[in-house]
């Protein structure tokens, strides 16, 4: 069984409960027993909880993408408040992504603090998403003593050395299907070499879909191509990704296995 540990299928298809089953059911027969639906801003957050309540196998997260506008973010009150649901696991996606913004930068690294905060107050652990900004981010971390809290880097796109920092933080590492593309070579050495405890894998779909179905939507199922291309990568079964980073989603997330 496998689990994949982010996506946000609350955006895909029709956006309808029947069009989350339909996935949902494609990730079953693939092999994939859950996943979690991950929150990227507060005016479309319900949708992601509605489908964690409809759904046993689905868990969900409440937080803010950090390129999210100003006015889909929320206080920190407010998602405490959410944050209460039974199917809520986690704090996120939060963190930093200088990719797409240029400037002052400081709402985003204050939304960050923010979200930490929260997962402290609410004992949740955190899904962080860093782009181009990884000094910035591990500063944050350090600083507000994440360690205690512990989570995901989701799909991780920094270097074996960056990696292992924030393993030293106790966080999990996420790895999407950018690790089956031939060129992602950085990526290639993280899957190889961090620890097996430490892993786990994801789709983030709708995007980012894995080799061979790169460029087209992607969907929870095709996490089974994540697992394939670790394990060959680290010369072991695909069995024992499987097995390995399905018990690891459950540690990282503070969740009795079912």
């Amino acid at each position: 069984m496998l689990v994949d540990s982010h996506c946000h299928i609350d955006t895909m298809g029709d956006k309808t409960l029947k069009s989350a089953a339909e996935y949902i059911k494609n990730a079953q027969a693939a092999g994939v027993g859950y996943l979690q639906c991950v929150s990227i801003n507060i005016k479309d957050f319900p949708n992601v909880l509605k489908v964690a309540q409809e759904f046993e196998n689905v868990y969900a997260s409440v937080g803010v993408h950090p390129n999210c506008r100003a006015e889909l973010d929320a206080g920190a009150d407010e998602l405490i408040r959410l944050a209460q649901d039974k199917e809520i696991i986690s704090i996120g996606e939060t963190g930093l992504d200088y990719y797409r913004s240029s400037g002052d930068l400081d709402w985003q690294r204050d939304r960050f603090r923010k979200h930490i905060t929260v997962a402290r107050e609410v004992k949740k652990p955190l899904v962080i998403h860093i782009r181009d900004a990884f000094d910035d981010a591990y500063e944050i971390m350090c600083d507000d003593g994440v360690a205690d809290i512990g989570g995901v880097i989701h799909c991780f796109t920094g270097t074996l050395e960056q990696a292992k920092k924030v393993i030293d933080l106790g966080f999990h590492i996420g790895i999407s299907g950018i690790v089956t593309y031939k060129k992602a070579e950085e990526i290639h050495e993280v899957a190889t070499n961090i620890p097996l405890e430490k892993l786990l894998v994801e789709t983030d779909s709708p995007y980012l879909a894995p080799v061979p179905y790169r460029g087209k939507k992607n969907q929870p199922a095709y996490v089974t191509y994540v697992a394939e291309r670790i394990a060959r990568l680290r010369g072991i079964d695909k069995i024992e990704v499987a097995k390995a980073t399905t018990e690891n989603f459950f540690k990282c997330f503070n969740l009795e296995k079912p």
